[in-house]
């Protein structure tokens, strides 16, 4: 790794050509030593902050972990941290099974817990799988554990593979200034910083412009003070207005601060460095990156966080942000504490008298049952001791626990009490609340879930309710995908107007459920758009259908789609970046390059499914089932969690007329993952020419998880054809959604 350790000395000459020339054309960065003068206040509330310990060369000042031959006895096999002089080593297991030495070259963070990190030779630096408790002995700190205990070598997060390669997954954020500088050819990196940790130019962007405007602010007019940035509060007035219990935005100003901290503070995937950090004109998060929406893998079907969404997700559904509230409105950016108070920081906006024990809370004052963040920002714990709040202030809703099973606060802490208790009790206190029992968008992504008939048109009118967030909006429309219909095509087609680039974004992929010529009528309209990420996905989705498009259209989608290509190279060290590579080679009949890039996939990321199950899928059109077939089971090997993969060994084996080894391999799919209803279903079809009775028992667990009325049906057709029992009650059970006519039919074969 190059160009990454700037000498102070070095450092100060550079400051003093660049900084204060007065033929400076373009901001540059010039380090944080040269804010300390003008910004002491500043400078000290940041150092010791997450921002300051962001990431930090391992010394004697920034490890917290016990390293004085300490032993962590993990799966019955000591685990050793030790020093060589002033130097921080590990002996922990590899990947080759054996135990070696690793140097720790860096820290990750500070609190609640500290990572560590090993450099290699090919300028990869992964984090070791064990960390540092850093909270005091008396919460149970001050020890070593594992984060990933269930962590097996062919997962992502194994600490030498992707999922804990600072290169492309920490970086960006950690550090200033950051260059991946990732080489596709050799699969090695170079990559650099300005400052090792989270520094002032970071937030700000580069100084040398501001530091110009400062000796000359007279003649420099520029409203923010020589940065190309507004960091400042959306609003700058609260009012008090009659009929309400919390002050109102006088004036809402839209600035750059939510952007800014979403860059960091998102699920999300970088797009490219030439954007990164709102540079230029570039005001918007998805210039430079994809944030993810309100999925079932990340949220609960109320928005609550369920997997690590790192706030923005949350922070966007919420009232607060519709109101105009940004983070420094709680938080002190510099020190990223809290800036009064927690008890204090409500009542900012929240007039008190209106929200005491008696009016509002219902339990003891000064009680942390009584606190506003207990009930309205509930936490959930990542990385074994990571509690962290959640940003969508959501308002307790037991009553849709009770019907979709969502988490609500009140049987999180009364654990002895039900959904039921906790739902008449929040009625007995607001009886007059306008949320309860409220139309919730929870119910119709819950409905998408279960896959329920009536799922298509709620998330519909969820995409079009403009009291939703725009995120929801956006996540509602994404969830479309599996229930095109008119209602379907309205939703999307209004879609693709909106403002919210949200909205906008959720349109490209709920469009997926359309014919080639019906969704270029979707979306190309989007290949224009001003925003990257949304003409690239657009771009993205159309490459698809390259082959079906006239030279008009192709003509129209080219430069779109350069973008699109030119982000999956830039994300070309993870298999998903040269598989859509792939596939757009593919869609385009440059099959030698789509195998190259597929195989390329497969080999920086072997435990990758998608790579396997494309390229085996295009040696199928190409008639080479043999190949195909020896490739899915080869990627089984790699990646033997996967249901995909043996789903997709199996309907190659039914191709190649091999229906009885075709039916294992759709056993082992259903058996890994449980929740698959198409695995379940297809492997209840593949059993009938073999047994009868578990076809039709995997045919009943298909529909008991879609409650999709053709698995019910199968179930009843399979009971019928091998004169089982429980036919009639099968029967008697469809009876609520088919016609009568097939009801009738089904009665006949009894």
């Amino acid at each position: 790794m190059s160009n990454k350790i700037i000498t102070y000395a070095l450092c100060v000459v550079w400051i003093s050509i660049i900084g204060f020339s007065s033929n400076t054309v373009a901001a540059d960065f010039v380090g944080n030593e040269t804010c300390v003068d003008c910004h002491k206040e500043e400078v000290e509330a940041w150092i010791g902050s997450d921002h300051d310990m962001a990431m930090k060369h391992a010394d004697k000042d920034s490890v917290y972990g016990d390293f004085n031959d300490a032993i962590f006895e993990f799966k019955g096999k000591p685990n050793r941290f030790f020093k060589k002089g002033d130097e921080y080593w590990v002996n922990i297991e590899g990947p080759d099974g054996k135990f070696n030495d690793y140097q720790i070259s860096y820290t990750f963070g500070f609190e609640p817990l500290q990572q560590y990190m090993v450099e290699f030779d090919d300028g990869r630096i992964q984090l070791i799988p064990f960390a540092w408790d850093s909270r005091s002995a008396e919460e149970g700190g001050q020890r070593w554990y594992h984060l990933y205990p269930e962590m097996e070598k062919t997962d992502e997060f194994y600490w030498t593979n992707t999922g804990q390669n600072w290169n492309f997954m920490c970086a960006d954020c950690h550090s200033t200034d950051v260059k991946k500088n990732y080489d596709a050819k050799t699969d090695t990196y170079n990559t650099s910083w300005f400052e090792i940790n989270v520094g002032c130019e970071a937030c700000h962007g580069p100084a040398s412009e501001h530091i110009t405007w400062s000796k000359n602010q007279t003649e420099n007019k520029n409203p923010h003070y020589g940065f190309d940035r507004d960091l400042s509060k959306s609003v700058k007035e609260w009012v008090f207005k009659e009929g309400h219990t919390t002050l109102q935005p006088k004036q809402i100003q839209a600035t750059d601060q939510i952007t800014m901290c979403a860059q960091c503070h998102s699920r999300r995937t970088q797009l490219n460095e030439d954007q990164a950090h709102i540079k230029g004109d570039s005001k918007t998060l998805l210039d430079s990156y994809l944030p993810s929406l309100i999925t079932a893998e990340l949220y609960h079907n109320d928005g609550q966080i369920y997997d690590e969404d790192y706030v923005y997700g949350s922070f966007m559904q919420s009232k607060m942000a519709k109101k105009g509230v940004t983070c420094s409105n709680c938080h002190n950016p510099h020190s990223t504490k809290l800036d009064i108070p927690e008890q204090a920081v409500c009542s900012q906006c929240h007039i008190a008298s209106e929200y005491t024990p008696e009016k509002h809370t219902f339990h003891e004052a000064n009680t942390e049952a009584s606190q506003c963040t207990t009930c309205h920002m509930p936490e959930t714990t990542y990385m074994g001791v990571d509690a962290r709040r959640d940003h969508s202030w959501q308002i307790p809703r037991p009553d849709l626990s009770k019907n979709i099973g969502t988490p609500n606060v009140c049987t999180q802490c009364h654990e002895d009490k039900d959904d039921s208790w906790a739902d008449k009790q929040i009625g007995q206190w607001f009886p007059d609340s306008p949320y309860r029992n409220q139309q919730h968008f929870a119910v119709a992504f819950y409905a998408s879930d279960i896959n329920y008939r009536g799922a298509g048109d709620a998330l519909s009118y969820t995409a079009q309710d403009a009291k939703q967030a725009g995120i929801i909006r956006g996540s509602a429309l994404q969830r479309l995908s599996r229930f095109p219909s008119k209602n379907t095509l309205v939703a999307l087609g209004r879609a693709i107007k909106h403002d919210d680039e949200l909205i906008r974004l959720g349109a490209v992929q709920g469009s997926a459920g359309y014919s080639a010529y019906d969704r270029w009528q979707i979306l190309s309209p989007l290949l224009t758009d001003n925003v990257l990420a949304i003409r690239s996905e657009a771009a993205g989705a159309l490459a698809a259908y390259w082959s079906d498009l006239n030279p008009l259209q192709k003509e129209q989608l080219t430069a779109p789609l350069n973008e699109y290509i030119n982000i999956q190279l830039f994300n070309a060290d993870r298999g998903f970046g040269r598989t859509n590579l792939g596939n757009v080679y593919r869609s385009q009949g440059k099959l030698e390059k789509a195998e190259q890039a597929y195989l390329g996939a497969i080999e920086i990321e072997p435990y990758f499914i998608n790579s396997y199950v494309n390229l085996a899928d295009m040696y199928r059109t190409q008639g080479k089932e043999n190949k195909e077939l020896e490739l899915l089971k080869e990627g089984i090997k790699a990646q033997p969690n996967s249901g995909a993969l043996p789903y997709s060994t199996g309907l190659a084996l039914l191709r190649l007329e091999q229906k009885k080894e075709a039916s294992q391999y759709f056993r082992k799919a259903a058996e890994i993952e449980k929740q698959n209803s198409q695995y379940w279903y297809v492997y209840g079809l593949s059993m009938e020419p073999f047994d009868g009775a578990a076809a039709a028992q995997a045919l009943n667990q298909a529909f008991e998880l879609s409650g999709d009325p053709q698995h019910l049906f199968a179930q009843c057709d399979m009971l019928l054809k091998n004169q089982l029992k429980k036919a009639a009650q099968c029967i008697t059970q469809l009876e609520q959604y088919a016609p009568k006519n097939v009801i009738d039919a089904l009665k006949q074969r009894l």
